[in-house]
């Protein structure tokens, strides 16, 4: 079996399929003005998802994240999560999603074979939420995380953006959450990209204050679970769920780098803050291309850098988190 390892001896059993751009949220650290529709919004079919996932998955690869963008946009949305995690050698399907009309679909995904859901949650404050967002969905965005918990997901995490004068203040709110509820709330710190110079200048935090925070109160640092995303995950006793901490300015964050993406144009994704992506897309329309597909992602990996260099303000090719994925 071909092995994906990269010249560090990093291994990859993890993919983050982006399988739209589209997202139907305007966030304010993304897509602030809403996604503009591009003529070369043809995405890849299912057909396609799948031949790329069992070639993943005949490297080694178990874990697969299915995002966007907004990946419910997708009306053939539930025959993609069927079909992944159908695909031999897969055992983890997850999303991530705006959580969308999520009270009336989570069963839906849940019998896709979807198994764990990350849902982003910028703030519990439902006029703070709407100006993030530019839409006041909060109370059923809640909702759907209580209809996760009582559909049976393995694993229900909940993500909010650090922004500092917007939601640095709720630490006491999003821990009383916690308290209650069995999930993984993960505090992710704001990252430049091409397009939002000034506003990372205005509004990012450094992750720093959420963990010094959280040690003075006595929560402590959980193992690193196999197969497990970038998040330092942080639990403290009598509480149901835990706080995680995604801080990519922090010292040695990519030395457990252990994912790849591919956008839902086909594009392999080395790095979040790559140079741009490599088009593996002419090797999508045939199950007798899997072999050349899998020889060109490992001569690919052979080029993935040891670090990202956001540390210099260089952020790559990255212009907003929807085009790849997040």
């Amino acid at each position: 079996m071909r092995n994906l390892e990269d010249a560090f001896g990093r291994q990859f059993p993890y993919l983050r399929l982006s399988v739209t751009d589209v997202c139907n949220f305007s966030c304010t650290y993304c897509l602030p003005d809403g996604y503009k529709k591009s003529i070369a919004d043809i995405f890849m079919g299912v057909d396609e998802i799948r031949r790329l996932v069992a070639a993943f998955a005949g490297m080694g690869t178990w874990k697969i994240r299915l995002t966007g963008g907004e990946p419910t946009i997708r009306p053939d949305f539930i025959d993609i999560a069927r079909t992944v995690s159908g695909v031999s050698g897969v055992r983890h399907v997850a999303m991530t999603t705006n959580g969308y009309k999520l009270p009336v679909r989570a069963a839906d995904y849940y019998r896709a074979g979807i198994r764990a859901i990350n849902i982003s949650i910028d703030s519990l404050r439902p006029a703070v939420f709407s100006e993030i967002t530019g839409h006041d969905r909060l109370a059923e965005i809640l909702d759907g995380v209580q209809t996760c918990i009582e559909t049976g997901f393995e694993a229900i995490k909940i993500n909010a953006v650090l922004l500092k004068g917007k939601n640095e203040n709720e630490l006491d709110d999003f821990i009383s959450f916690v308290e209650r509820e069995p999930v993984s709330l993960r505090f992710i710190e704001l990252m430049q990209t091409g397009t939002n110079a000034d506003y990372f200048k205005t509004y990012h935090l450094s992750g720093n204050v959420v963990r010094e925070k959280l040690l003075a109160r006595g929560w402590q640092l959980k193992p690193r679970e196999e197969g497990a995303g970038p998040a330092d995950v942080y639990m403290k006793q009598g509480y149901n769920g835990t706080i995680g901490l995604i801080a990519p300015y922090s010292k040695g964050f990519c030395k457990t780098c252990n994912r790849l993406r591919v956008s839902a144009r086909g594009q392999l994704q080395l790095c979040l803050f790559g140079e741009g992506g490599y088009n593996l897309r002419p090797l999508l329309q045939d199950d007798n291309q899997i072999e050349e597909l899998q020889d060109k992602v490992v001569s690919l990996l052979r080029i993935k850098k040891e670090t990202h260099r956001l540390h210099e303000g260089d952020t790559g090719a990255t212009q907003n988190f929807s085009a790849i994925g997040g």
